[in-house]
């Protein structure tokens, strides 16, 4: 039997939306001709719904385990009710349905990455086997399956599993940030000490050289040193994303007066839309790769302001992304450093 091929077909509540959005979601891993089973090694949860757990029950691995097997348990895929993010997979293909074969560039055994949310992916956990609290990822044994439209990697043979799901994990960012940034801009970035504000820094770095600004926001001090030791930024300022009186003060200080170009939100708390606007000058660009953007709070922010900027939604599909986030990485020994040590476990 043929499902549909965006995966409506699993969809159990409520009925006539796609699966993402979807309460609940049929797992059951008798899959349909045009889908694929995976059996899955590691999940990789995007980083607002792994803060945003870790803030609920606390920093404790068996507490953060039995949340994510409860939300499973309960929608049928890795869908954060509170932040309504998933994140992304890693696995071995078992089966491909009978309409995929020759189709596509797989077969049975390949080591894939899902580049599709598991917000949207029917997902089975048979048994949590260990969380990693500063990875925001987790072992598991369990089973996937992948829609005839969802998207994937194979794993690059040049670099560890763990390694190559981080980057691929927030791969939108940096394959945006590519076609976002021109020679001569001030770029500004939120959350650039993380995985996603690390990739853009160092993207938009290649794209600046030395005609431009790059201003980077860290919150901790662990981030402070991360973006330090990258060595891309021109400034780094340390503070809150949320007070955007105070980011506002300091970019335009920074950038005497002109404000930033582009804006690159890679936080993943809520409720620094209006930081990433203030900071941006006269019809720039805010791009909200953030899992914890409210656009309400952004279109109707920038509308009470006054602020005419667009806003680009973070998409976290791109062509090419997978490439060229891995590539960057590649050329930049600095920066894979920074993710093998922070990431390749």
């Amino acid at each position: 039997m043929k499902g549909c091929k965006f995966g409506s077909h699993r969809v159990i509540e409520p009925k006539g939306v796609l699966p993402q959005p979807a309460w609940k979601i049929d797992n059951n891993m008798e899959i349909y001709d045009n889908e694929i089973l995976i059996n899955v090694i590691r999940l990789n949860i995007d980083s607002a719904s792994f803060h945003q757990i870790v803030e609920e029950v606390g920093k404790d691995e068996a507490k953060v385990a039995d949340k994510v097997l409860s939300i499973v348990e309960q929608r049928g895929k890795m869908h954060n009710p509170v932040t309504g993010s998933g994140g992304m997979l890693i696995g071995v293909v078992e089966k491909i349905g009978s309409d995929l074969e020759g189709k596509i560039d797989l077969k049975v055994g390949d080591k894939i990455s899902t580049l599709v949310s598991l917000s949207l992916t029917p997902l089975r956990i048979d048994k949590i086997k260990k969380v990693y609290l500063d990875q925001d990822q987790i072992d598991i044994e369990g089973k996937a399956i992948l829609f005839e439209s969802g998207v994937y990697a194979k794993l690059p043979d040049d670099m560890s599993e763990t390694l190559a799901l981080s980057i691929l994990d927030v791969a939108g960012a940096p394959a945006q940030t590519e076609r976002l940034v021109k020679k001569g801009q001030n770029v500004f970035i939120l959350g650039a000490g993380g995985k996603s504000g690390l990739l853009c820094t160092a993207v938009a770095r290649e794209i600046l050289g030395d005609d431009g600004k790059i201003i980077g926001l860290v919150h901790s001090d662990r981030s402070k040193k991360t973006a330090e030791k990258l060595g891309m930024c021109d400034h780094i300022i340390q503070g809150n994303a949320t007070d955007a009186l105070f980011v506002y003060n300091e970019v335009n200080k920074l950038t005497d007066g002109q404000m930033s170009d582009v804006v690159i939100n890679c936080v993943n708390v809520p409720d620094t839309e209006m930081a990433s606007i203030l900071a941006a000058k006269d019809r720039g660009l805010v791009y909200f790769f953030s899992m914890a953007t409210s656009f309400t709070k952004a279109a109707l922010g920038a509308e009470g302001i006054g602020y005419d900027v667009d806003m680009i939604i973070g998409n976290g599909y791109a062509h090419k992304h997978a490439q060229i986030s891995l590539d960057v990485v590649r050329r930049n020994p600095v920066l894979r450093e920074i993710f093998e040590e922070k990431y390749s476990k």
